[in-house]
This record gives C-alpha cells, structure tokens and sequence, in this order.
C-alpha cells in the first residue's frame, strides 16, 4: 500500500424478510480493553465461497458465505472476524453429515471477532459453513464502502469499493482476517445490469439475476491462495484502456467515464513494469489479468489488491496537456510499488504485521528500482535519498520512535516504509547479499515470511552474518552518528571512527548506549564514485588506515549516502569537504546528504546553525534538482521556525539571496533539450522565490496569472502550483475567490488538489478562516482535507494557530469522518487536548508533535541571536 491521502448520515442495516434470523444474538461490550489476542486455530478456511448484493441507494449490502473450513480440534464453537456486519443465520454442515444450525452469535465488538455457537460438537474433518449476513456500505473509506462520483451531466451517484488492509475485510464479510490465514476465494457479486463490477480474478460467468431484472450475477474465476486483506471488488461506471504486457499478462487502467485518454501513462508503466518484474525475480505474475482502477474517494495513495489494484485518482490518472512532471513521476512510482507487491506481499506474505515493514520496505525500495528502469532520466535513487532517507532518519532520531520491527498489532507509519526502506534493503546492497544472495528468488509455494526467515537465507547464501547485523536495526530502536576524524602519516591517511546513538535533541551520553553493527564505506577525492575501502563498525570504535591518499585528497564516509546513520566530522574534513561542494566534484547525493546531516546536527545543538548557512551559500554552482530540493525543505523548517521571532524577513533575504542565481539562469520558460528534472527544478525555484518576495518573481507571476485566468495564455502544468502559491502569498480576497472559482471548474482531480495544498497560503486571517471552512465542505474530497488544513497550518504562524483552533473546534466531525484511519494522524498537533479526545490511531504521531515542539522551542533559544547576528553580518556593507 502507498501512503500520501459534513456529518456522516447512519444508515439502518437493510434486513430482508427470508434472512431473518431466529437466532439468539448477545452483543457484548467491554468495560475494559482486553489484551489483544490471535484466532483460534482450531477452525480455518480452505475457500470461501462468497456473494455479495450491494445496494447503492439505500447504502447496504446482503451476503451469503459458504466457507470450506477444517476442523482441527472438535469444538462446539467457530471463532471468527466480524465488524459492522449483523449475521442473520448461520449453520454448519460436516461432510456427508447432516446441517447444525447456529444456536448463537457473541459480538466482541471491541476485539472485531463473532464466536458462533453450535449445540453440538463439530468433529474433526472438513465441512461447509454458511452464513447470511447484512452490512453497511459505509463512507468512512475502510471496508465495503461508497465513493461518490459526479457524472458529466453533473448527477452524484456512487460506487461501492473495498479498502481492506489491516483489518477491514471483517467489515465486508465474516472470516479469518489476518495474513498467514490464507484461503482461496470465489467471489460473485450482483450488481445493476449498467454497473462495471471487477473483482481479483477475470469474470467466468455474467448472467440475469433471477429475482431482478434491473440486476446482473457476476460470478468470477477462483483465486489463488491469498490472505483476506487482499480480497477486492468494485462495482461502478467506469471506462478503460487496455494493453498486454510482452509476457501475455492482460492489463486495464479504469477511469472515471470519459477520461480513458488519461490511463495511458500507468498503462505504459505497468506494461512495462510486469516483464520486469517477472525477470527481476524470477517468477512469472501467476494471474490472468491485472487491473488498475482510480476510485474517487480513497484514504491510502494506493493498495495492492491481488489482480485489482485501487488508487486514489491523483495516483493514477495522467493528462497529456494538463498533468504536471511531478505528478507523472508519483504515479510511476506507485504503479511500480504496488505491482512489486504482486509478488513480495501477495504471492509471498507477512506472517503477522509486524513484519509490515519488510513488506513495505521492499516494495518502496523495489518502486525506485522500476522508475529508473523504466524513466532513467528521473535520477530517481538521488530523489529517494531527500524523500525517504532523510525522512526517516529525522523520524528515527525522536525519542518517541520505535524499533522497525514493532511488536503492535498493527503499525502503519511512515517509519514502517521509510526506514525499513533505507535501512534494511539499502544496507543489505551494501554488504553484497541482495539478488545475488536470492533475496528475491523466492518460491511461491513458501507462501509466508518472517525477518528471521530471510536473514537465515540470506546467511547460508552469503556466508556473512546477517542475522546479527540485521537484528542490531530491526529489533532496536534509532541510528547511530559515525564520529570521524583523521590523520596524515606519510602517504596514508588515518582515520578514527566511533559510534554513538544520535537522537534529535544531541547525540545519547548515558550508559548502556545501544551500538550497531555499521557497514562503512569509504571513497576519496581521487575517485568520488568509487569505494575505496569497506569495513565492519562492529564496536564503538576502530582506527582504519587508507593507503596512498595524499593530503590534499578529501576522504567521504558513506558514498552514495547508503548507510542509515549520520556523520560528524572534524573541522578540518569538513573544510577539505566544502570545494567538493563547489567545483560539483562531490556526486550529487553527497552533496545532498553533507547538508543534510549538518542541518540534523544543528538542530541537535552538535554544531551552530550559522555553519549550516555557511555550508549553504556553497552551492552557489549547484544544478541538481534534488539537491535544491533539500535545500529548499530545510530552509523551509528554519523559516517557520524563525517565524516566532522578528528578523525573519532576513531568512527570507537569505532564500532570495540563494535561489536567485538558479532562478535567472533557468527562467520561466522551458528551453530545447530541456528534460524532466528541469521542469521540476524550476517550479520549485520559482515557488520558493515567490513565496520569498522576490519582486521580479512576484511580478511575472501576476503577469501570467492574469492572462491564464482570462484564456490569453494557459499556464503549462509545471507552473501552475508555484504560480498559485506566488498569488495567494501575496494576494486578497479576489485572489482567493478566483482560485477557489478555478478550483470548482477544475474537471481534473489533480487540479482540484494542486490548487487544495496551496490555498493556506493567504495570509490575511478571515481569509485563513474561509479556507479552512472550505476544507470540511462538499468541494473537498473528504481524503483532501487534511491537505487543505495542513496547507494553512504550514503556511505562517498564524495559519498554524487558526488551523489548530479548527481541528479542535471540528474535532468531532473531523474523527467520525477519518475515525481507525492514518489520515487522522495527519491532524494532530499537542498533547494536552488528546488527552480528552483520544484518537489512538494518531497517538505516535501526537508524542512525535510535542517532542519536535521542545525540539524545536529548545533550538531556537540557543541558536536565535548567532542566526541573527549572522543574517545582519551578511548585509553589512564591507569595511
């Protein structure tokens, strides 16, 4: 799964008259949250026979379950998964025996399970279980649900989707919810004669519906063997354009109805991506078809659904004329994520979630390797360092992290992605034991992995001692700051290196300091993109000699930026460093990552934040866009957090200063030759100067703004969100009300969210306040409001004090619109006010908040009047 991302109306569960149930039902509640537990394992499902008749008026469903199962141990009862559903009947019919009807059903709500009771025992051998069952299509975007649409002629209608990992299949129908219970499925759905209905697998059977005329039967082939988290089905309106991949695999893109032209793109990707895959692990996509669907309201980017993949529109749907570079980068990326899934999470699965973050890893990891393949010119794996790298380091370094490897029930953070992304596949590059070790060369019958399971493969195929490297990352929490110094002996150069847990708030000094068994790397000047030596960190520290290294050479630790730590180096490496930096002789990711982690050891109070701009107004030459890109992001953290104080017109000053050069030189309008990193490098030079107040920048984009609005000059994609945030940085009301007129004509969704994230930029507060009321109306997808609040409380201080004030005021309408989903954490900000209105799902996010709150409050105390001071200094005229 990829992540990014009014009052709700209850509906009374349709009950129809034949399935009424006879049956006693006891719904239990709990007074207190009992300690989770697994199923029983003395029942599972061998196939589950399943029919579902959605109804997209009244907003409920009907089900009928037939279920292959085995009794294991004789039981007089079937504990099962169950949310949200009421069973009508149930019984269970022992092979060649006679049917035992249900005597019972016991709802634990709060553990999301059903236990079935029978009056008499179910002896040990296979049989069949029935059971009828109502639900609800929600709109809460998990489970059986509805998505609303509007057709060309401008009617609201919906479709019912599925969203079922973690733990939402229970939502759709009762069964074995959790990944190693897996079964085969064949699945039927009844649906209006007029309505597209796709499930996993390709359609065997389309027939009337004998009770409806208005209803069709579509019944479809069985699935391979997959787990409940994986089960799809939609049913909607729908067009598509189709392709076949070289190696025969039928593959659809569906779209919104008359917006086929725009699944061209995920078509070539996926086309493209499938034969790769099949020769990268070798093993073929063992189904028939793949489809990838764009839903209109979808919490997650994407999901993985086994032969049905589901996105969120943006994730998916490119137009030719209107679709900007970035965004046709974001949907390679997910494309090539979730089809990597196909084979490492679908074909072979996470025993229990908290190896989620091998799962995710990995395909995060693998996405980066399909665009390069398909995109080389996207220099997509120095982009993955300033988007997941650094991320997860500064995520890891909080006290309130956690190791990879969680022992929760169930953890989707971006930590799951990030780090076990750049920790574990990245390090496991770096010691030599990926695809040649057979990392990949998996079998399909092995069917479920753990952790351990792979290092022990990994070991006996490398002969290197993965498990214990490997457990030192997993099963421990944060990263350690490699300490470098060195020293000239001869031709030789000396180095010193040690090791230290980094935290955010300085590097850890007390006892029992956790260590890491650190894969280091080394190059020097004389060959920057070649590894000079490689050692084993296994201790706090060890002294390494580099032959024939001269002194006016310059030594790199971790190049490429592999290695999952930070690096503090003496005064005088760092000196040697800097014309690396200027004359460009440093590869582009080192560039990057020599600031990024003096930016991390200066909030840490390791070093002033004066040597970071210092450090800064080096890359004076720099042309990489991912590079700025960092830069740009780090900037924009000193700028918010110089907010609260009264020079921080000089910090802005300071980024015109920076980004001017690269500004002029690359213009508004694209050149011959001009490729895909141009196009991203300029808008967000320009959006960064316009945000800035540089005068020329702000001119030339009213100048343009102006004739897009009046039809003179259409804006290119490219340009339209730096042009956007430009305006309404410095505009008014009509401003606002032109944007937000834009946005209602928008026929692109795309456009409608490039427009949603840069709304908060207005600055005068009643305007603040309409943006943020805008943000929880009928024009907002409900999965785009948190952009829209994020947008108003990343905008200025005072778009962060009026956001926070309207989640709290909102917070009612705010949780029951996202409640058990990641989008709540998106929201949250302090603590004081979770403690009243709990929202367990973004308890992490909460502690993470407060910690980089005193982070932050701490670093602007003690580094405030040296930035100041600095800042002045640069404008004072020479003496």
């Amino acid at each position: 799964m990829a992540t990014p991302p009014a009052s709700q109306r209850k509906v009374p569960l349709m009950r129809s008259n034949n399935l009424m149930s006879t049956a006693v039902r006891n719904r239990g509640t709990m007074p207190e949250r009992r300690p989770f537990v697994r199923l029983p394992t003395d029942v599972y499902p061998v196939n589950y026979g399943l029919c579902l008749k959605p109804d997209l008026i009244d907003f409920t469903f009907e089900g009928k379950l037939e279920a292959l199962v085995e009794v294991t141990q004789a039981t007089n009862q079937i504990v099962m998964n169950c949310a949200d559903i009421d069973i009508i009947t149930a019984s269970f019919v022992p092979q060649g025996g006679e049917e035992i009807n249900a005597t019972g059903f016991n709802y634990q709500n709060e553990d999301e399970k059903v236990t079935l009771s029978f009056p008499s025992t179910l002896q040990k051998g296979s049989g069949t279980l029935k059971i009828d069952f109502v639900g609800e299509l929600n709109d809460k975007m998990k489970g059986f649900y509805r998505s609303k649409y509007t057709t060309s002629a401008g009617e609201i209608r919906y479709a019912a989707v599925t969203q079922f990992e973690a733990t939402d299949a229970r939502r759709a129908f009762p069964c074995w919810d959790e990944p190693a219970i897996k079964a085969t499925f064949d699945i039927t759905l009844i649906v209006p004669k007029e309505r597209i209905a796709l499930s996993n697998m390709n359609v065997i059977e389309r027939k009337p519906y004998p009770d409806d005329e208005n209803l069709l039967e579509v019944k479809f082939a069985t699935t391979p063997i997959m787990s409940t988290y994986l089960v799809a089905f939609v049913i909607g309106e729908y067009d598509f354009v189709e392709s076949q991949s070289s190696d025969g695999v039928t593959v659809r893109v569906y779209t919104p109805v008359g917006k086929a032209e725009q699944g061209k793109f995920a078509l070539e990707v996926a086309t493209k991506t499938l034969p790769f895959y099949k020769e990268y692990f070798s093993v073929p996509y063992p189904l028939p078809k793949i489809d990838l669907i764009a839903i209109a309201d979808f919490a997650a980017g994407a999901m993985e659904n086994w032969g049905l993949v589901t996105y969120r529109e943006t994730a998916l749907l490119i137009d030719p004329k209107n679709s900007c570079s970035s965004s046709r980068q974001w949907v390679a990326l997910v494309v090539g994520h979730e089809l990597a899934h196909q084979w490492f999470g679908n074909l072979v699965t996470m025993e229990w979630w908290t190896h989620l973050w091998l799962n995710e890893g990995f395909a995060s990891w693998i996405e980066y390797l399909c665009v390069d393949h398909c995109f080389p010119e996207y220099d997509i794996w120095t982009q993955f360092v300033s988007a997941d790298y650094t991320r997860a380091l500064d995520l890891d370094a909080l006290d309130s992290s956690h190791p990879i490897e969680v022992r929760y029930r169930l953890s989707f953070m971006a930590l799951s992605y990030m780090e076990s992304h750049s920790v574990v596949i990245k390090m496991l590059q770096q010691v030599r034991t990926c695809r040649k070790c057979g990392l990949y060369n998996f079998h399909p019958n092995l069917g479920l992995f753990s952790a351990e399971d792979l290092w022990d493969c990994l070991e006996e195929a490398s002969g290197k001692p993965i498990a214990a490297v490997m457990g030192s990352w997993t099963k421990q929490m944060g990263f350690p700051i490699i300490v470098v110094d060195q020293e000239q002996q001869g031709d030789n150069r000396i180095l010193k290196i040690s090791q230290k847990k980094f935290c955010a708030s300085g590097p850890h000094n007390g006892e029992d300091c956790p260590s890491w068994m650190v894969p280091i790397s080394i190059c020097t000047s004389d060959d920057p993109t070649c590894t000079k030596l490689k050692v084993l960190l296994d201790r706090p520290e060890m002294t390494i000699t580099l032959n024939s290294v001269s002194p006016e050479q310059w030594v790199k630790i971790n190049p490429g930026t592999v290695g999952f730590y930070r690096i503090q180096y003496s005064s005088s490496m760092l000196q040697s460093l800097l014309p690396g930096v200027r004359d460009l002789s440093l590869q582009p990711v080192d560039r990057l990552g020599l600031q990024n982690d003096l930016f991390s050891l200066s909030r840490a109070g390791m070093i002033s934040t004066v040597e970071v701009l210092k450090l800064m107004e080096a890359f004076v030459n720099e042309p990489n866009y991912t590079v700025w890109s960092d830069l740009s992001c780090n900037l924009g953290v000193l700028s918010s957090l110089l907010s609260h104080t009264d020079f921080h017109e000089e910090i802005q000053e300071f980024i015109r200063d920076l980004f001017t050069p690269i500004g002029m030189k690359l213009g508004w309008d694209s050149k011959p030759g001009e490729g895909h990193l141009d196009a991203l490098l300029r808008g967000l030079v320009l959006g960064k100067l316009g945000k800035a107040g540089h005068k020329p920048t702000v001119e030339e984009a009213r100048k343009r703004f102006k004739d897009h609005v009046e039809g003179k000059q259409v804006l290119p994609a490219d340009l339209r969100s730096p042009v956007y945030l430009t305006m309404l940085k410095h505009g008014d009301s009509s401003t606002l009300e032109t944007m937000l007129k834009l946005h209602k004509q928008a026929d692109m969704q795309e456009e409608k969210n490039r427009i949603e994230r840069v709304l908060g930029a207005i600055s005068a507060p009643d305007l603040i306040q309409k943006v943020l009321t805008f943000a929880l109306s009928d024009e907002v997808r409900p999965q785009d409001t948190v952009s829209v609040i994020g947008g108003v409380a990343g905008s200025s201080k005072q778009g962060r004090k009026a956001a926070w004030k309207f989640v709290k005021d909102n917070w009612e309408e705010l949780y029951n619109r996202y409640q058990g989903g990641f989008l709540i954490s998106r929201l949250v900000k302090v603590n004081i006010f979770f403690e009243s209105h709990p929202a367990p799902s973004a308890e992490r996010t909460v502690q993470q908040c407060c910690e980089n709150i005193l982070l932050n409050a701490a670093w602007l105390k003690r580094d405030a009047d040296d930035i100041h001071h600095y800042l002045l200094q640069r404008k004072a005229p020479p003496v």
